[in-house]
């Protein structure tokens, strides 16, 4: 198996555990379970997230509600039929679970190597905020691909106007959950949240774009 796959799709979360173990699916004999981690940004905002892990990994390892845990792993996504229609769904999928004693000062990275595979859509906010909505398609083995949300902010978000379909980019920041209202009436809305990697840091991977790369994809988004 390519080892280059496990380095193209990286995460580290430190969080709490925010729900009960539930099972999720078998494989090859082995059951794998979803729980929700509380992520707290430098902003106290909080990430609800969904993490898949394998039985194997849990034994004699403390997941009750309350619990502070380092989780080290990959960002996943699959379609799942819901309310008659198919919903990408983005989960990490734990490849170590561990105790966190003591939490850093970066308790939410990820790191994506992926291809684009929807033409970037820029806009910007009512308030003038530049954003840039990227989907990235990240290899994973055995022929598949993760579909990966991301958006990038301010200067990293005109440097996507310059991005194509096909395109090979890095990109560095952190995976966030966020509520939205969906109409479903004139008079009647839901609450539902969206998973999304917000861009820190983002370049081209070509080789040959290496000198447009430093000086304008490099940069530093907003928090």
């Amino acid at each position: 198996m390519d080892n280059n796959l496990f380095l193209n799709n990286k995460i580290y979360l430190e969080g709490t555990v925010a729900s009960k173990l539930s099972f999720s699916h078998e494989m090859y004999g082995e059951g794998f379970y979803n729980f929700q981690l509380e992520v707290i940004r430098l902003s106290d905002t909080k990430d609800m997230l969904n993490i898949t892990v394998s039985e194997r990994l849990i034994t004699n390892l403390d997941l009750s509600i309350g619990s502070d845990i380092i989780v080290d792993g990959q960002l996943r996504s699959y379609n799942k039929f819901v309310d008659g229609s198919n919903r990408l769904i983005l989960t990490v999928f734990a490849r170590n679970i561990e105790p966190c004693i003591e939490r850093s000062k970066n308790p939410n990275e990820i790191f994506l190597d992926g291809y684009i595979c929807k033409e970037p859509v820029y806009r910007t906010t009512p308030f003038g905020r530049e954003i840039a909505d990227v989907l990235l398609a990240v290899n994973r083995a055995y022929n598949k691909s993760d579909y990966i949300p991301t958006i990038a902010w301010g200067r990293n978000s005109r440097f996507c106007q310059t991005l194509s379909v096909g395109e090979n980019i890095r990109v560095w920041g952190r995976l966030q959950s966020r509520e939205y209202q969906k109409k479903v009436s004139d008079d009647e809305s839901i609450v539902k949240i969206a998973y999304e990697v917000s861009i820190s840091k983002m370049e081209r991977a070509s080789k040959e774009n290496a000198a447009e790369e430093n000086e304008e994809a490099h940069v530093e988004g907003a928090v």
